[in-house]
C-alpha cells in the first residue's frame, strides 16, 4: 500500500465520532513504536514531521523510514508536514513525496493568512496533496513554534467560514484552549467546547484539527524526574476532554510531548537501572516499547480509531 491522504481517512472519522492520531516522528525507534501499535490495533495513521524533525534527521531520512513502516505494516499512513511556515518549505515537501501539509500563516493577519494558504493549496492540490492550515493562535513552545500566552487567541467561528471558504483548504486547526509543549495549563485545564460547538455547526461536515494535544501523562513525567529529570508542575490536555471533541468534528488530534516524554522516562529510567550498560539498543528499544504502549492506550481509549484501518 503506497501513502495515502487524508480525505477518505478524515470523512471515516467525522461520520465514525472519532479522530485519527497525528504522531510526530523523529527517529527509527519513534516511528516503529508508533506503527507497530497502529499494527496492533489496525489503526489508521498520520505520521508528521516538523521542521525540527527535517533538521535533526533530513527529510529522505524520515520519508524512507515511514515507507519501511507502511511496507512492515500494510496500514493506510499519511505522511504529512507539521507547521510549514511558508510556501517553499510546503512546495519542497510536497514535491518530496508527502501526501498532507501544514502551512502555518496563523502568525500572520487574516488576509495574508489566507493569501499564503490558497497558495499552498493550489500548489498541492495540482499534484494531489492535501492542506491543513490554522486559524487562531496556540500559546507554548514546540520545535520552532513559540507564541506566548499573551500573544494567543482562539480562532473565531465566522471567520474560520470565511477562510475556509476563501482557501479551499482541506482540514483546519482550531485554537480553543490547546498549547504546544509540557506547560499547558497554569490552573485546572479548560477547552472551550462552545467555541467548538459554534465552528463545527458552522462547517457542518469540515474536518478539524486540535494542536497542542498531548496530555503530559503523569506517570511519564514522574518517572522522569524519579530518575534525574527535572519536569516540575507539567500539565497537557486530559484525555476525557480529547474524547470529546473527537465526537465535535475534531478529526485529527495531534500528539508529540507524549512521545517525547514516554521515550526519555523509559531511557531514563533504563540507563539508570542498567548503569554498566552502553548498547543504544537497549535503552532505545526500552524508549520503543514504551512509546508503542502509550500510543496503543491513545489509539484504543482517547481516538477511539482502533480497527479503522
Amino acid at each position: 500500500m503506497p501513502l495515502v491522504t487524508s480525505k477518505e481517512m478524515f470523512q471515516k472519522a467525522y461520520e465514525g465520532g472519532y479522530a485519527v492520531g497525528a504522531f510526530n516522528v523523529n527517529n527509527m525507534e519513534i516511528i516503529q513504536g508508533i506503527v507497530e501499535a497502529g499494527k496492533e490495533e489496525n489503526a489508521p495513521l498520520i505520521l508528521q514531521v516538523s521542521a525540527g524533525a527535517r533538521k535533526y534527521a533530513k527529510p529522505v531520512y524520515l520519508r524512507k523510514l515511514v515507507e519501511a513502516a507502511i511496507e512492515d505494516t500494510g496500514l493506510p499512513i499519511v505522511l504529512h508536514l507539521d507547521h510549514g511556515e511558508n510556501f517553499e518549505i510546503c512546495k519542497a515537501c510536497v514535491d518530496d513525496g508527502f501526501t498532507s501539509v501544514m502551512i502555518d500563516g496563523s502568525k500572520h493577519p487574516f488576509e495574508e493568512n489566507i493569501a499564503i494558504t490558497k497558495q499552498v493549496v493550489e500548489y498541492a492540490h495540482e499534484r494531489g496533496v492535501v492542506v491543513e492550515a490554522e486559524l487562531g493562535k496556540l500559546a507554548g513552545i514546540e520545535d520552532n513554534v513559540k507564541v506566548t500566552e499573551r500573544e494567543a487567541t482562539f480562532t473565531d467561528p465566522d471567520q474560520a467560514v470565511e477562510f475556509v471558504e476563501r482557501t479551499g483548504v482541506d482540514s483546519l486547526a482550531v485554537a480553543i484552549g490547546t498549547s504546544h509543549g509540557a506547560y499547558k495549563f497554569k490552573g485546572e485545564p479548560k477547552l472551550d467546547f462552545e467555541r467548538l460547538e459554534k465552528i463545527t455547526k458552522m462547517l457542518p461536515g469540515f474536518p478539524l484539527v486540535l494542536h497542542g494535544a498531548s496530555t503530559v501523562l503523569p506517570e511519564f513525567v514522574e518517572s522522569c524526574n524519579k530518575y534525574g529529570g527535572s519536569i516540575p508542575g507539567a500539565k497537557g490536555v486530559p484525555e476525557e476532554m480529547l474524547k470529546k471533541a473527537a465526537g465535535m468534528g475534531v478529526c485529527k488530534i495531534n500528539i508529540d510531548t507524549d512521545l517525547r516524554l514516554a521515550m526519555t522516562a523509559s531511557v531514563r529510567k533504563y540507563l539508570a537501572e542498567n548503569p554498566s550498560e552502553f548498547d543504544p539498543r537497549k535503552y532505545l528499544g526500552a524508549g520503543r516499547d514504551a512509546i508503542k504502549e502509550m500510543v496503543r492506550h491513545k489509539i484504543k481509549n482517547v481516538l477511539g480509531c482502533n480497527g479503522k484501518a
